[in-house]
Formats: structure tokens, sequence, C-alpha cells
């Protein structure tokens, strides 16, 4: 089965560059870990929160907003599309995920096929 994994990180805790994700040996570990059991299918790291755009349509107008579309004390800061045997395992990898292990969460969510 297909899921996606949403990396949730604390909003204004520490936001990592991809450069330092790089050399953070914790998600060095990781990323060789899924790259190795070959389950990962995509992915990609987002931008902050506060670089969002929400679309909302109202009748006939388009509505803008900066910033994520509700405020909340976690934003989603990247998604990891995996490929496993059943949700079991998902969540194995999920609960190994360093955000998970440095106080964010990650959302498990099957993909529809």
């Amino acid at each position: 089965m297909k899921y996606v994994l949403f990396i949730c990180a604390p909003a204004g805790g520490e936001e990592l560059s991809p450069a330092e994700i790089a050399e953070d040996p914790r998600f060095t570990s990781y990323i060789q870990e899924v790259r190795g059991r070959d389950v990962v299918r995509g992915g990609a790291r987002l931008r902050p929160g506060a670089d969002a755009t929400t679309v909302r349509v109202q009748g006939d107008e388009v509505l803008l907003s900066d910033g994520p579309f509700a405020e909340t004390k976690e934003y989603i800061a990247g998604f990891d599309v995996i490929e496993v045997a059943d949700l079991d395992e998902a969540v194995a990898l999920a609960s190994r995920h360093p955000a998970a292990l440095a106080g964010g969460s990650v959302e498990v969510r099957p993909v529809w096929e």
C-alpha cells in the first residue's frame, strides 16, 4: 500500500535548511534506512508555513491570504510517499522519523489507488 507521511514541525521551532538536514546524522541515518529498504516513492521538503498562500473561492471571487489555512502549533514541513506492506510498517517508519523524535509529529495517511 502507498502512504503519505506528513512531516509536521512545531511552529516557531528550529527551521533546518536542506543543507543542514543533509549534514544532520539523525536525518542522514533515517534517509539511508528508508532508501535502503526501497520504500520511498517520492516526497519533498516544504518551505515554512509563513511562505504559504491559501486560496479560497466564494462565488466568483478568488480570495488569497498569506500563510497556512489555519493557525496551528505545527506546520507541514515536508512529506514522503512510501510503499510498504501495511499500516503497521508505515507507522514503524514514521515513529523513527527525526521530526517525530524531536517534538514534532508524522501523520500517516493512506493513498487512494
